[in-house]
């Protein structure tokens, strides 16, 4: 089975996540908006204590404050980030999101591995599926434990919203398609990890989201 971590950072209140799996203690290191040295070290004190074995960095897209940890984190464990080919400019343009809204983001160094929809990420004898959903970023990925009915889905779907589409490479119309297309085919008890805030379920998004009943 999967364990999922999570850990509330940064000022924009970012969902940061550590999934490992329990036979092996191999875990994946998802959106890592880690900000303030506090954090950090919160992180490396979880792995720690849980004698976790860090594999892989892997992104759901590439806002600023979801990346804003990724170097710490492959410097630390030696570890590779994985993420979507099409968000690759926002990974260049990290320390120009920061300025954007305020914030002092340091240069990110580039993807190393590209992700495509319908691979899956390994660890351990776990494995999460890759559905790629563009809409809130052109790179979106969703990560999917089939065994353990949950996805992990960033800034795609929150409890009763979606993602902001009016950033570059945003589209409310794709998102919208593509979140009933593909994410509302999956079991209506799937558990969503949402990118900001509480965890939902896809039945409860599809009864009771207004952007997409």
């Amino acid at each position: 089975m999967i364990k999922v971590e999570k850990f509330v950072v940064n000022p924009l209140a970012e969902n940061s996540f550590v999934l490992s799996d329990e036979e092996t203690k191999e875990c994946v290191i998802i959106d890592p908006g880690f900000y303030y040295g506090e954090e950090h070290d919160e992180l490396k004190y979880y792995i720690e204590k849980n004698e976790l074995k860090p594999v892989k960095v892997i992104n759901t897209h590439c806002h600023f404050d979801h990346i804003m940890g990724v170097d710490f984190i492959r410097d630390e464990f030696k570890i590779p980030l994985f993420a979507h080919a099409d968000d690759a400019f926002w990974v260049e343009k990290a320390v120009d999101q920061g300025k954007m809204f305020g914030f002092d983001v340091k240069p990110v160094k580039p993807i190393d591995e590209f992700i495509e929809e319908g691979q899956s990420i390994e660890f351990g004898e776990a494995k999460l599926e890759v559905i790629h959903v563009p809409g809130h970023a052109p790179g979106h990925v969703v990560f999917y434990s089939k065994a353990d009915k949950f996805i992990i889905g960033g800034d795609v779907l929150f409890y009763g919203s979606i993602g902001r589409t009016d950033l570059p490479g945003g589209d409310f119309d794709t998102l919208i398609t593509n979140i009933k297309e593909k994410l509302f085919l999956l079991p209506n008890d799937t558990k969503v990890y949402c990118g900001h805030g509480p965890e939902t379920t896809l039945g409860f998004e599809k009864e009771n989201n207004p952007f997409l009943t």
